[in-house]
């Protein structure tokens, strides 16, 4: 999640140049906020975007990660999964010319869905998990989004999986590899 007073202070600039840099690297579509869902009827929702580098491979030379296995091995390779799935969902939105009607979902009580789609007045959760079986704790997030008082649309779990199966009822297992 995106701290920019953090990330100013870090990097010894003031709030605006700050914010004017994040703008000029969103426009040019090196990074994307992924904005969180949120209305005013529900106040215990957290309201700060998740920036994710587009370019996986920039953002893994800019952290040192020089090869494919240490990326992997790395404590960050589920952050660098999650990153390259969520990249992956909008550049599909954006190469057929449409809107990316994408958020996240993150309350006070840490109930989080990696990204919700949020199309037709109806909420379609995805959770992203770097594990070639995810058990049914992986998506034990999903019931939080019952409070919300949304239309809950058939969600999916994006894993290592090898195959794309259902996963219950309304949740199928996807294999990253798919996207």
């Amino acid at each position: 999640m995106l701290n920019i007073q953090d990330l100013c202070r870090n990097s010894d600039i003031n709030h605006a140049t700050g914010k004017r840099w994040l703008s000029i690297l969103e426009t040019s579509g090196i990074v994307y906020l992924l904005e969180p869902w949120h209305t005013n009827l529900n106040k215990r929702l957290l309201k700060t975007p998740k920036l994710y580098f587009l370019d996986t491979g920039l953002a893994a030379w800019l952290t040192a990660w020089s090869t494919p296995a240490t990326l992997e091995a790395g404590a960050m390779s589920g952050a660098f999964l999650e990153t390259w799935v969520v990249t992956e969902v909008i550049k599909s939105w954006w190469h057929n010319g449409r809107h990316a009607p994408l958020c996240y979902y993150r309350d006070k009580d840490a109930n989080e869905v990696d990204l919700l789609i949020h199309q037709d007045g109806t909420l379609y959760p995805i959770e992203i998990k770097k594990s070639a079986s995810p058990g049914k704790d992986a998506i034990r997030h999903f019931r939080a989004l019952k409070t919300l008082k949304y239309p809950i649309g058939h969600g999916c779990l994006i894993s290592l999986a090898p195959m794309n199966v259902p996963f219950t009822a309304g949740i199928d297992a996807v294999p990253a590899a798919m996207l």
